[in-house]
């Protein structure tokens, strides 16, 4: 089965982990390639971002409808074991979710989850789009599938993006948006949620103020579960990494890298 992994190699190297950047629901690995990888390379990191299996330009052994948290995770192990040094991994949404599960059999120098499914599933995102969309919810129940959650540009604004972005450059990300498994979203509601008494990886969190899947407020209970205060970028919404916010992202990823003891 092939991986699909973009990397970007610096040219002057840091003494540092490279970072590998694990996407979310719905998305691929460009989602980071827009100004992640570029920022991050050019301030010495070497960098990789992979489509998980059956997303962007990767290979699946199986259907998109069978795939698991689980498969994810193995994608993430087969990618940390092709590297030279163990990575910082910086996980989105059900790759922050995909991530935690990774971290629980793995010590890593470190780990960042960007609006990351919540330490108690995504029980609380699923009632509220059920309570405002019900339509919407009914469709995704019964295709098994993910896609009716971002199938109208309007849909996908509300959930993923600011309102603050300029809209072509919303539009252009939510054409590139593709359908996800529905196990996966079983695994984040109820049968693989995140279990941080479990992990030894020092962890950040990173959340979007207006995020339209995760509240503030599961935010901040899965930075205490960790023992951390969360980061929050002002005005972002989910996609906290393609919002005109990004780069206060990122200097707050930096400046959190850059304490990390050297390994």
């Amino acid at each position: 089965m092939y991986l699909s992994v973009t990397t970007r190699r610096p040219e002057a190297a840091r003494d540092a982990p490279p970072l590998v950047f694990v996407h979310g629901i719905c998305q691929a690995s460009w989602c980071w390639e827009e100004h992640f990888l570029p920022w991050f390379a050019e301030r010495g990191f070497e960098v990789h971002a992979l489509d998980l299996r059956g997303h962007g330009a990767s290979d699946s052994d199986r259907s998109l409808r069978r795939l698991r948290i689980d498969h994810h995770v193995a994608d993430v192990d087969a990618v940390v074991r092709a590297l030279e040094r163990p990575p910082v991994l910086i996980g989105h949404s059900m790759g922050g979710l995909v991530v935690q599960r990774y971290l629980e059999d793995h010590r890593l120098p470190g780990a960042v989850l960007i609006a990351p499914v919540p330490v108690g599933g995504v029980r609380g995102a699923t009632l509220r789009t059920l309570r405002r969309h019900p339509l919407v919810f009914a469709r995704l129940t019964l295709g098994l599938h993910l896609w009716p959650l971002v199938r109208t540009p309007d849909l996908a604004r509300e959930h993923m993006f600011t309102p603050d972005a300029d809209p072509a450059e919303t539009d252009r990300h939510i054409a590139r948006l593709e359908d996800d498994s529905y196990l996966t979203f079983l695994d984040m509601l109820a049968f693989r949620r995140p279990r941080p008494d479990r992990i030894d990886t020092p962890v950040m969190i990173i959340a979007g103020e207006r995020d339209g899947l995760f509240t503030l407020d599961e935010m901040m209970r899965t930075a205490e579960a960790y023992g951390e205060a969360p980061v929050v970028i002002p005005g972002a919404g989910h996609e906290v990494m393609l919002d005109p916010g990004w780069e206060l992202a990122a200097g707050a990823m930096l400046r959190w890298l850059e304490d990390l003891p050297v390994t």
